[in-house]
């Protein structure tokens, strides 16, 4: 296969097919290191040598009334995570403050459990922390909060929200595998309602659930297809008491490699970044997701599990002779 004319094909706004895209993910590992090189030639034509951080305070957490089978903060399964309530607006800044100071992000999302937030004073402390955080800070302000209302959305944006985070999580064919309690339908009318309110979109999903490589596919065309701005690629990082962990099987390295690359040249244009289950699923090879096409990663800790340290991520991406980007 000809990685080099491909990749100047997607960067002159050529879509690959289905079935080029499953010839890229099913590359030897003989010819990873090209592909992965084409990948690079992509991201670099779009994004330069710059690296966007994103980080995130889990601002609510536990109890969750869905059923996601990865998910420790479900009240469905028996798995250990923290319980508490929203934090305060000036915890959630203060969280933010130390992100931008200490770890030098550039992206700040608020995650809080559950569906959605149904209460209107919890909508309010969000919306006064986003504020806040407009105002004296330069990071971009994002939250994932599961189902959002039109109305709960423009009331946000007001605020200055600048992004949602909403997974797909997987392809749509392979979501009932996953959960039961709310439907693919709402996760994608979620993402809609926020592109109509002139919203960033945040949008990926979880590998290594026991999905195909063609529902692989599947979701990068669905992302595709709705244009999101930026695509974060998480790895199951399986959590005890979580159904996922049961029939756990781990993804290699190359294969994780091999992913973030063809998900590059499906969305040539998009933030790609590689987020939850990174340390793990990569191991020696994390700096590598950087030339497979990743632009984006997540620095300090996850949802429910600890990342490594901010220094040792700093590090990394300066030995590759990566740059900060603090263009938001």
């Amino acid at each position: 296969m000809n990685y080099k004319a491909l990749a100047k094909q997607a960067i002159k706004g050529k879509k690959l097919s289905f079935d080029e895209a499953m010839q890229l993910l099913k590359t030897s590992d003989d010819d990873t290191f090209e592909f992965l090189s084409a990948a690079n030639h992509i991201k670099r034509a779009f994004k330069g040598n710059k690296v966007k951080l994103c980080a995130i305070v889990n601002a609510k957490s536990g109890k969750c009334t869905e059923n996601c089978s990865f998910c420790a903060q479900s009240a469905h399964h028996k798995a250990n995570s923290d319980i508490y309530p929203l934090m305060s607006d000036k915890k959630i800044f203060s969280a933010a403050k130390k992100s931008e100071e200490e770890m030098m992000a550039t992206c700040f999302s608020i995650v809080t459990s559950g569906k959605s937030i149904i209460k209107k004073d919890e909508l309010a402390t969000i919306g006064t922390a986003i504020k806040n955080i407009s105002k004296k800070t330069s990071l971009n302000r994002c939250v994932s909060m599961g189902t959002l209302s039109k109305k709960q959305i423009e009331e946000l944006k007001a605020k200055g929200l600048k992004r949602l985070h909403h997974n797909l999580e997987t392809a749509e064919s392979f979501f009932g595998n996953i959960c039961t309690t709310h439907s693919y339908k709402e996760r994608l009318d979620t993402i809609k309602e926020a592109k109509k309110a002139g919203l960033e979109i945040c949008s990926g999903g979880i590998f290594g659930l026991g999905e195909s490589l063609e529902q692989r596919l599947e979701l990068a065309f669905t992302l595709r297809e709705l244009e999101v701005e930026s695509v974060p690629i998480n790895i199951l990082n399986p959590i005890k008491g979580t159904p996922a962990a049961k029939n756990y099987k781990p993804i290699k390295p190359f294969e994780v490699l091999r992913l973030i690359a063809t998900y590059r040249f499906l969305l040539p244009k998009a933030d790609i970044g590689v987020f939850g289950g990174r340390e793990k699923a990569l191991r020696s090879l994390q700096p590598l997701m950087f030339i497979a096409g990743a632009n984006v990663t997540l620095i300090g800790n996850y949802l429910t599990t600890k990342g490594r340290s901010p220094e040792k991520d700093l590090q990394m991406i300066n030995e590759l002779g990566l740059k900060i980007d603090q263009d938001n």
